[in-house]
């Protein structure tokens, strides 16, 4: 069975036909390291990590590009509001994202290029946009001219001029159109030198479109099977880099599917941090709950559909991992269930996939459920906790117990101590810090 994915470009389900069958090319924008990574952004991660599996299936090679964005005005911003280094701030997150991701069970792209490490790239890729007539310096800037492009708005549906009305742009006298967006921007004082770099137009860094343009070609070819990422990043990041890619390599497509998932609220309302519903999936971890269950949850809307996120959803998943955990034998070679495969490649259907899934038990089940990312444990490790949110958990009472100490209240701190050691956890202190080793 053909796999066929919803592209948003046509707006149509449409079958996957490899450029090059053996080799099928998967973009998929990747994280802005500057905070841990939330369970919006952890959805997108796993849609994409099931995806990466089926094709890995289905195909003899399969390139998979997730980038790293460390270059960028939030990093920037939250560097100078830690006091640390912008290098210092990227390399602490990118390990954090790392670390959440890996608890997920989610694999490993096969090439994580950073944005910083192809500067030379974006600048090639400024300089041929410019030499093209769909580019212009201005005031240490270059911008793109999005009216000298005929098929700007073509994966949004909107035009250059409904866009600008309804989007937040900036008016700025460099620019010859409220609608020309950044391509290349001087640096700021605020800025070390770690984001600073020089290009023909002065010392500055890139926009944030570009990186990705000048990512994607650098790995995977001016032309591509699949751009992934989250509805979110339709307007206005993947239609500039449609704009810059087609506009810079005279007769690319660039992507042939390009593939969304849906937003994630939380029990009904937009996660924000003002509204106090910001969840992480460090702070889920950090309390226990299993990797595996989280992302079962994540799996179990279909991709390209609005997720709710609950308390209810995140338990029933528990539940019903439980239930499989106590069903699954040791699989015995790697055949994974056809109707699974077949629920994958009808448009990525995980809650179907996870249906059939409840229906099968023995070395089957566990079979396909590691296929899915799931089941990846023995039973006895699962029952008796997970060892990554273990871990997590004890740190982060070991950090609330430092805190209590630093208030001068003992009875908090006593009180956490004699919990930790009911849990078969001895602290120990000294002058470097505590440290801790079970009894």
């Amino acid at each position: 069975m053909t796999i066929h994915l919803s592209n948003t470009l046509t707006r149509t389900v449409e079958p996957l036909a490899p450029l090059d069958p053996s080799n099928v090319r998967m973009y998929v924008c990747g994280p802005t390291v500057y905070a841990r990574p939330h369970i919006g952004n952890a959805r997108s991660v796993v849609v994409y990590d099931v995806l990466y599996r089926l094709l890995a299936h289905d195909f003899p090679r399969v390139t998979y590009v997730r980038n790293i964005t460390d270059v960028d005005d939030k990093i920037n911003a939250a560097a100078v509001e830690r006091g640390i280094t912008i290098r210092a701030l990227t390399e602490e997150v990118m390990g954090q994202f790392h670390d959440d991701m890996g608890a997920l069970s989610c694999l490993k792209p096969t090439v994580e290029p950073r944005a910083t490490e192809h500067i030379a790239q974006m600048i090639a890729m400024i300089e041929a946009l410019i030499e093209k007539g769909f580019a212009y310096a201005a005031d240490g800037h270059v911008l793109f001219r999005v009216q000298k492009d005929p098929n700007y708005g073509q994966l949004s549906r909107r035009s250059v001029k409904d866009m600008v009305a309804g989007a937040r742009v900036e008016v700025a006298p460099y620019k010859e159109y409220a609608g020309d967006f950044v391509l290349w921007k001087p640096a700021s004082e605020k800025d070390d030198a770690s984001s600073k770099f020089d290009s023909p137009w002065g010392v500055g860094r890139p926009g944030w479109h570009i990186e990705c343009s000048a990512m994607s070609a650098t790995h995977l070819g001016n032309d591509f099977d699949i751009h992934g990422g989250g509805a979110d990043l339709m307007f206005p990041h993947h239609e500039n880099e449609i704009a810059q890619s087609t506009c810079a390599h005279t007769g690319s497509h660039y992507a042939k599917l390009w593939v969304h998932n849906g937003f994630l609220t939380v029990n009904g309302e937009k996660m924000s941090k003002s509204l106090g519903n910001f969840i992480t999936v460090h702070d889920l971890l950090s309390k226990g709950v299993k990797g595996e269950a989280i992302r079962f949850a994540l799996m179990s809307t279909r991709y390209n559909e609005p997720l709710d996120w609950s308390e209810k959803l995140l338990e029933d998943s528990e539940k019903v991992l439980n239930r499989l955990y106590r069903q699954a034998a040791p699989a015995d070679g790697n055949e994974v269930s056809a109707d699974i495969l077949d629920a994958l490649r009808d448009n990525l259907n995980t809650p179907k996939a996870l249906a059939i899934l409840q229906t099968l038990d023995g070395a089957a089940l566990k079979a396909s459920a590691n296929f899915l990312g799931l089941l990846n444990q023995t039973a006895e490790a699962w029952f008796q906790g997970d060892a990554t949110s273990d871990v997590l958990w004890i740190e982060v009472q070991i950090e609330a117990r430092n805190e209590a100490k630093k208030a001068r209240d003992f009875a908090q701190s006593d009180a956490i101590r004699d919990l930790l050691k009911a849990k078969g956890i001895v602290l120990e202190d000294s002058a470097e810090g505590t440290t801790w080793r079970r009894a």
